[in-house]
């Protein structure tokens, strides 16, 4: 089950070591982590995965892998989250079985029904604002995506891109259960107090 809205959600960055900022956005409060890591070997993102998952457990978050359903089912991570283009939503829910959390990336409202008719748990819309983590082709959807996503889909929304705690309330009051952020944690000078102010950003949204 993913968290109660709303909610942190930490996707690592490219750095060598991501555990030790894992390990401090965590003392910030955040509650659900997702390794993404696109250079790394197999071996080494199952490394990450077991000691993000103990981290993770710990702290009572929740943990999710990035594309990779066999990582996250050999470090028995709570789920996966996959891109349009990665193994396709029903069988890697076969794969995964009823209790894995399932996340699917959408970048339109089509796309995030047949997320949701492909039995994912949650949408994670984006990209919301310009960001500078992901190179991006297309413009920003903004936060009017977001109440779209929210009024004819039925399950939770997770944005993503460009949010930091300037447009974090904005995007939370749009309708997204949580949000999921890189360069705003990975790039401040103190990850924990970067993720501590946007938990308490999100905190005053209840």
């Amino acid at each position: 089950m993913i968290p109660s809205a709303p909610f942190l959600c930490y996707v690592t960055d490219e750095s060598p070591s991501p555990v030790d900022s894992v390990r401090k956005v965590l003392e910030g409060g955040a509650s659900m982590i997702q390794l993404r890591h696109k250079s790394a070997s197999g071996e080494q993102l199952y490394l990450w995965a077991k000691e993000m998952q103990d981290l993770c457990r710990m702290h009572n978050a929740v943990f999710i892998v990035n594309d990779r359903v066999d990582i996250a089912l050999a470090a028995d991570a709570d789920g996966v989250h996959l891109g349009q283009e990665d193994l396709p939503a029903r069988e890697a829910r076969k794969l995964l079985g009823p209790k894995k959390i399932m996340g699917i990336s959408a970048s339109t409202l089509e796309e995030a029904l047949r997320a949701e008719m492909d039995g994912a748990d949650y949408v994670g819309l984006g990209h919301i604002f310009e960001t500078s983590s992901k190179e991006k082709h297309s413009r920003p959807l903004g936060p009017e995506a977001i109440a779209a996503v929210r009024a004819a889909a039925g399950i939770p929304i997770v944005a993503i891109g460009g949010i930091n705690r300037l447009n974090a309330a904005r995007t939370i009051a749009s309708g997204a259960s949580g949000i999921a952020v890189i360069a705003a944690i990975s790039r401040a000078p103190e990850p924990e107090r970067a993720a501590r102010e946007l938990v308490s950003i999100l905190q005053h949204q209840q």
